[in-house]
């Protein structure tokens, strides 16, 4: 079966964790005209960092530092939480979400994370990124904050089908994937390697999708026998045993929705994208997680699209029974 994001938490805390998300203050090298104008043809001008409070930002329009952030997440998460039953103590993640948070000047990208790592509570690290945009720095920064934190590197891979990769405007190949894969693998064997797949993309098909899941299964799989530490695997070493070698990896897996501004918004007002029915995209569901092994992570299966950008489609807005529907899916599949 495959494990809960919960579970795989807890065996690494010890406890409920919590996620902030945080602006670094970063672009997309799809959006800057290094690659390309425009970012991913989904992406809203917040990148997929819309629920991060004020978009990093004061008042006042100052930015806030990562210390800053943290705090108003923190206080974010605590409303939240208030009035309700049970224990909530907890650590926390810190989530760099926002565009793509590697891409910069690494000595300033790693001052932020470790500036993350020393606030109160916060346990873990969790960086988005795209695959083609891990400098060999920033990839070493990472991989000595791993021996003593836990790191966890979120791959926006979306789909395997390239020519999609080219429609989306995802300005990178498959090959980027299979080489970001292989290079933390041997970076760190102990960094939490995360890929993000979106279903219902514009043109594909359910082979299309499947085939995305098999790609994955089969490239981390492919990394993590073909990555030997024996080092690690020894304990000989400074790092932490709860820390060492961990061949659990992870998958999100959502279905696209359609925000305002946004390329892919154009094509729907123009009649040319529809995305998927909840039942279209439960079906794809219950024939993709059969082929997910049981060292498999599963961090996300639906969305969370901010509701005053949303056009389509609308049964993503009703987060709590999406949820409990999916669980029943889950529970049919591995009863």
């Amino acid at each position: 079966m495959v494990q809960a994001l919960s579970t795989f938490y807890q065996s690494i805390f010890g406890c409920k964790t919590y996620k902030i998300s945080l602006d670094a203050g970063c672009t997309c090298p799809n959006r800057d005209g290094t690659k390309g104008s425009g970012g991913c043809i989904f992406c809203s001008q917040a990148g997929s960092g819309d629920f991060i409070a004020r978009g990093g930002e004061s008042a006042a329009g100052r930015r806030l530092s990562i210390s800053e952030q943290l705090e108003q997440g923190k206080k974010l998460v605590e409303s939240k939480l208030r009035g309700r039953s049970g224990d909530r103590q907890g650590k926390y993640i810190a989530y760099f979400q926002s565009f793509t948070s590697t891409y910069g000047e690494p000595a300033v990208l790693l001052s932020k994370y470790r500036e993350a790592l020393d606030c109160e509570g916060v346990a873990g690290l969790a960086v988005a990124t795209r695959p083609d945009c891990l400098s060999p720095v920033i990839l070493r920064g990472l991989a000595e904050i791993s021996k003593s934190h836990f790191v966890q590197i979120e791959l926006g891979l979306q789909t395997s089908n390239e020519k999609t990769g080219q429609l989306i405007n995802r300005c990178y190949t498959n090959q980027n994937y299979i080489d970001a894969v292989n290079r933390i693998r041997e970076a760190a064997p102990s960094i939490h390697i995360v890929t993000h797949l979106i279903f219902g993309l514009p043109g594909e098909t359910e082979e299309d999708m499947l085939n995305s899941v098999k790609f994955v299964v089969e490239q981390n799989r492919h990394a993590e026998q073909n990555t030997r530490h024996p080092e690690l695997d020894s304990g000989s070493n400074n790092i932490a045993p709860d820390l060492r070698r961990d061949d659990r990896w992870g998958l999100k897996i959502t279905s696209l929705y359609v925000l305002k501004n946004t390329l892919l918004s154009q094509m729907y007002e123009a009649g040319q994208y529809q995305p998927l029915t909840k039942e279209q995209y439960f079906d794809l569901l219950k024939k993709a997680l059969p082929l997910i092994p049981e060292n498999c992570v599963v961090h996300r299966l639906t969305g969370d699209p901010p509701k005053s950008l949303l056009l389509a489609p609308n049964w993503t807005t009703d987060k709590k029974r999406v949820l409990n529907e999916l669980m029943r899916i889950i529970f049919d599949i591995h009863p």
